[in-house]
């Protein structure tokens, strides 16, 4: 096989969060005006929150068009990250695919709509955590399953260093 991208086999799972994301943000578009909410229990409401910042609506003045160029430059590294990752490290390529699928989820809603749709709620009395979306979910999924990686990484390499009895 000349086409040596051993993790390709990966990127279903980033088309699997994409086309699963744009689905959900498509039924709360059409089934809540913005700002809506309805409660599912009492810590956790279905709403509609426009999102034009990045995480925590951090640096909402920028244009859409500058989160469109970060999110697909973060993209091009994350399939070179792939590429290289070897095929062994499939913790890795989970995790790079879950963010992949994710950042271009959240690429989608600010090119087509110019913001990002959100909208699960998350709330404890009267605090709540900022909305967020499935994007958002399988973004945070893939970093910690970076975190858990490294950490593995760490534990095998104390263990092998440590003298046998």
């Amino acid at each position: 096989m000349s086409f040596q991208y051993k993790n390709v086999y990966w990127l279903w799972l980033s088309a699997a969060i994409i086309v699963l994301d744009q689905i959900t943000k498509q039924l709360v578009v059409k089934n809540f005006a913005e700002f809506e909410r309805l409660a599912l229990t009492p810590f956790l409401n279905l709403c509609r929150v426009h999102n034009t910042g990045a995480a925590f609506s951090m640096m909402s003045e920028l244009p859409p068009l500058a989160f469109v160029l970060l999110g697909t430059v973060v993209s091009v590294g994350i399939l070179v990250w792939m590429r290289a990752n070897p095929s062994s490290q499939r913790l890795v390529a989970v995790a790079l695919a879950l963010i992949l699928g994710g950042a271009l989820g959240n690429v989608i809603d600010r090119a087509t709509r110019g913001h990002v749709v959100d909208f699960i709620d998350f709330y404890v009395g009267t605090w709540h955590f900022p909305a967020f979306n499935v994007a958002d979910i399988a973004i945070t999924f893939g970093a910690g399953f970076l975190i858990l990686d490294m950490l593995l990484d760490l534990r095998r390499g104390r263990m092998a260093a440590t003298p046998q009895k």
